[in-house]
C-alpha cells in the first residue's frame, strides 16, 4: 500500500508539472543597453521635427536600468555646444548614467510658456519616451538641469512635469513657475551674486522672464514642498555659501549654492556644478 501511495503521488506531480510550468511568470526581457557616443536623434513632437543629443556610456554591462539626466542649453545655445560646456557626458561615463542634451526651437526655450511657441514641456516628455523605447532608463531617476534659459526651462519642468522628473538643478536660472500641481520636487540651484544677466536680486526689465529674485524663487519652491519656513545658512568660509530649507515633504529639500563674485557662468572653481547636480540627483529618486 505504501508503494502504491508513493507511485500515485509521483504520477500526480508529473501530471501537474506542465500546468505549473505554464502558469509560471515569463522571465523579464533584457534591457537594450546599447552604448551611444553623443549622437543627434530626431523625433516628432507637437507636429514638428525636433532633435536632441543622446549619450549612453559604454561601461554599462550588468546594469539593469540607468538614470537619465536632461541637460538644457542657455538662450542662443545648442545641444552640441552645451554637451561640451557642461561635461556631463564625461561624468556620465564615470558614474554610469545616460545624458540627453536637449535642443530648443530657434535656440530659445518657451518659458514663460506662450501658446504661439512650441510646447517644450511636451517635447521633453516625448524625448523621455523616445529614449525609453531605445535604451534602458529607470523611470524613477529622470532629472533635469540647465544653464540660464535652460535653468528657467528646467524650473518649468519641475512644475509641469513633476510626475516624470524626479528632481531639478537649474544653474543661473531658477524660477518659481507656480502654482504647480502634483508632488513636492527636490530643488538644487547654483547662482552667482555678480550675475548681471540673470541678476540675483531679480526684477529685471524683461517682462515675465526674470521677475522674482533668486531668494523669492527659492521660497516659492519651499512653500510648494511644504518645508519649514526658516531659510537656513550653513557656516562656511569663502565665496561659496549654502542656503537651504529643511523639513520638506518627502525629503524634497530646497537648496541654493550662492557664490560671491561669480558672474553668469557654469561654475567649475568654487563648485563643479555638473558634479554637484549629479550628487544631488543620486540622492533624490522619484517618490
Amino acid at each position: 500500500m505504501r508503494l502504491l501511495s508513493v507511485t500515485a503521488t509521483l504520477l500526480l506531480l508529473c501530471a501537474l508539472s506542465p500546468l505549473a510550468r505554464a502558469q509560471a511568470p515569463a522571465p523579464a526581457k533584457a534591457c537594450a543597453l546599447t552604448a551611444v557616443a553623443g549622437e543627434m536623434h530626431e523625433l516628432t513632437s507637437g507636429g514638428r521635427q525636433r532633435t536632441y543629443r543622446l549619450f549612453v556610456p559604454p561601461a554599462i554591462a550588468g546594469r539593469a536600468q540607468l538614470p537619465l539626466v536632461l541637460d538644457l542649453h542657455g538662450s542662443g545655445g545648442n545641444a552640441n555646444d552645451r554637451a561640451k560646456a557642461s561635461g556631463f557626458e564625461a561624468l556620465a561615463a564615470r558614474e554610469g548614467f545616460a545624458v540627453a542634451t536637449l535642443q530648443a526651437v530657434d535656440a530659445r526655450w518657451n518659458v514663460p510658456a506662450a501658446s504661439s511657441r512650441p510646447d517644450d514641456v511636451q517635447y521633453v516628455s516625448d524625448v523621455i519616451d523616445h529614449i525609453a523605447a531605445r535604451t534602458c532608463i529607470d523611470p524613477a531617476r529622470v532629472h533635469a538641469t540647465g544653464f540660464s534659459g535652460g535653468g528657467r526651462m528646467s524650473s518649468l519642468l519641475g512644475c509641469r512635469l513633476n510626475q516624470r522628473i524626479a528632481s531639478i538643478a537649474p544653474v543661473a536660472g531658477l524660477r518659481w513657475t507656480g502654482p504647480c500641481p502634483g508632488r513636492a520636487i527636490p530643488v538644487f540651484t547654483v547662482h552667482g551674486l555678480a550675475d548681471t544677466v540673470n541678476a540675483y536680486e531679480g526684477h529685471a526689465d524683461r517682462g515675465a522672464e526674470w521677475v522674482e529674485s533668486v531668494p523669492e524663487a527659492l521660497a516659492g519652491w519651499a512653500t510648494h514642498n511644504r518645508c519649514q519656513p526658516k531659510l537656513l545658512q550653513d557656516k562656511q568660509t569663502g565665496p561659496l555659501q549654502t542656503l537651504r530649507y529643511g523639513g520638506c515633504s518627502n525629503g524634497a529639500e530646497v537648496r541654493l549654492a550662492r557664490i560671491d563674485g561669480m558672474g553668469h557662468i557654469w561654475p567649475r572653481a568654487e563648485i563643479d556644478a555638473s558634479d554637484a547636480a549629479w550628487q544631488f540627483f543620486k540622492n533624490h529618486p522619484l517618490q
